[in-house]
C-alpha cells in the first residue's frame, strides 16, 4: 500500500512540476507601464521567466528549482500515508476485540500481518515477542508504537532539512551574484552600465526568491504533518490501551487451559508401583538361585 501511494505521490508532484514549469514558460508578458487604453508606454521589461528563473542560473535551474519539485512530491506522499484512515482506522479498535474474542492466535497473527496501521502492528508485535507473559507482550506492544511514530517523524525531517537549507541555498546565491556584480564594476573601470550590473542583482535576488520560495511551504508542511503524528500517536496510545484488559484476558484463558490440558494429560499417564516391582525382582533372583 505504502509503495504504491509513493508512485501516485511521485507521478503527482512531476505532474505538478511540469504545470508549474509550462505556465511560467509560456508566460511572456508585458510589465511595461500602460495607459488607460492598455497600451504600452514604457519599455518592456523581461518575461515573467526570464525574470523568475533563467536570471537565477544554475544555481536556480539545479538545486533550489528541483528543491521544491522534491518539497511537492513529499507533500503528496505523506499526505496519502501519513493521514487517520492509514494509521488509525475508525472501528478498528472494535474490529480487533471481535478478533480476540473469535479466533485462536494463528489466525489472529494472519489477520494482523494484512494490516499496517499503528494498533494492528503493535499488537502483532506483542504477541510474537511476549505471547506467553502479558506483562512482556503489553511492553513490547507499546514499544512497538513508539518505534513506529519515531519512523514516522524521521519520514517528515526530510521537510524540515529542506526548510532549513533552502535558505542557506540562497543565501550562496545573493553572494555569488554580488561577487558578479563588484567583478562588473571593476571590468568596467568603476562606472558601469546597468546593463552591467543587471546580471549580478538578479542572480543575488532570485537566488534568495528561489530559497524563501522553498523553505516556506517546506517547513509549514513539516509543521502541519508534526502535529498530525503527535495527535495519532496519542490516539492510538489511547486505543492500544484500551486493548490491554482484553488481551490480558485472552492470555489467562488461554494459560488457564494449557495448564487444564496439562493436568489432565498427566492423570492419563499410569502409575507404576516401584515398591512392587522391586519385590517382584527380588522374588526373581531368590527362585533363580534355589534352582
Amino acid at each position: 500500500m505504502q509503495k504504491g501511494n509513493m508512485i501516485r505521490a511521485f507521478l503527482l508532484s512531476v505532474l505538478f512540476g511540469c504545470v508549474v514549469f509550462v505556465i511560467i514558460a509560456l508566460r511572456q508578458g508585458d510589465f511595461g507601464v500602460t495607459n488607460r487604453q492598455g497600451q504600452s508606454v514604457g519599455t518592456p521589461k523581461e518575461s515573467f521567466f526570464e525574470q523568475f528563473f533563467i536570471s537565477g542560473g544554475p544555481i536556480v535551474w539545479f538545486v533550489l528549482f528541483p528543491i521544491s519539485l522534491l518539497t511537492v512530491y513529499l507533500a503528496i506522499e505523506h499526505a496519502l500515508i501519513i493521514n487517520r484512515k492509514n494509521l488509525v482506522p475508525k472501528g478498528k479498535c472494535e474490529d480487533l476485540i471481535e478478533q480476540f474474542k473469535q479466533t485462536d492466535k494463528i489466525r489472529l497473527n494472519e489477520s494482523l500481518s494484512d494490516s499496517s496501521d499503528l494498533i494492528s502492528t503493535a499488537v502483532r508485535e506483542g504477541f510474537d515477542k511476549g505471547s506467553s507473559d502479558w506483562y512482556h507482550m503489553r511492553s513490547a506492544a507499546f514499544e512497538s508504537l513508539q518505534e513506529q511514530a519515531g519512523r514516522l517523524l524521521r519520514r517528515i525531517e526530510w521537510l524540515n532539512l529542506i526548510g532549513s537549507v533552502s535558505p542557506m541555498i540562497g543565501l550562496f546565491g545573493t553572494v555569488f551574484g554580488m561577487i558578479k556584480l563588484f567583478n562588473a564594476i571593476v571590468a568596467s573601470g568603476g562606472q558601469p552600465q546597468p546593463a552591467q550590473l543587471a546580471d549580478g542583482i538578479g542572480v543575488a535576488l532570485v537566488t534568495t526568491f528561489w530559497g524563501l520560495f522553498a523553505a516556506i511551504p517546506a517547513l509549514a508542511v513539516y509543521g502541519i504533518f508534526r502535529n498530525r503524528i503527535e495527535v495519532i500517536t496519542s490516539d492510538a496510545f489511547s486505543e492500544l490501551e484500551g486493548l490491554m484488559p482484553v488481551l490480558e484476558q485472552k492470555l489467562k484463558h488461554k494459560k488457564a487451559a494449557s495448564e487444564k490440558e496439562e493436568k489432565i494429560k498427566w492423570a492419563k499417564v499410569p502409575i507404576i508401583n516401584t515398591n512392587d516391582s522391586l519385590e517382584k525382582k527380588a522374588d526373581k533372583k531368590i527362585g533363580s538361585k534355589g534352582k
